[in-house]
């Protein structure tokens, strides 16, 4: 089991409609693979976690890197993983830009940034505890 961690540029800015065809695909998929995780939407930018057997992760993240819409994917952190942190969760989902940053508690400075910023890019473990913050809220799509 591994995890990894990565963030991206949308190729083009998301709609609910969108994000709501991705996340179709990707909870059919990750079901069928055994991968579970999270991914956040802020302001035309991704991160996600996902976790997982090796391969599977891998692979699914071979295929994320030549999917036409985002760019820029650049990982931030990913190794073997001794328990899975959503397992509940073919793949959590948060738009962030819909989501009032004033009432999370512990994550409104955090949220301020954009995820591919330097300081944001140079902490990745201050960005994969940020994930954990959304294990057990409740979901949007």
């Amino acid at each position: 089991m591994m995890y990894l961690l990565y963030v991206s540029e949308a190729a083009y800015p998301m709609e609910t409609s969108d994000l709501l065809d991705i996340l179709t695909v990707s909870r059919r998929n990750n079901l069928r693979d055994d991968i579970t995780g999270l991914l956040l939407y802020k302001d035309r930018q991704f991160i996600q976690l996902l976790e997982g057997p090796k391969s599977n992760v891998i692979g699914l993240h071979r295929r994320l890197m030549t999917d036409p819409r985002h760019t820029s994917v650049r990982t931030m952190l990913s190794g073997p993983l001794q328990e899975r942190q959503f397992n509940n969760w073919a793949m959590a989902f948060y738009d962030l830009s819909k989501v009032d940053q004033r009432h999370v508690p512990g994550l409104s400075d955090f949220l301020q940034k954009p995820f591919d910023e330097h300081e944001f890019l140079k902490t990745p473990n201050r960005a994969y505890r940020f994930l954990l913050n959304f294990k057990d809220m409740p979901q949007h799509a």
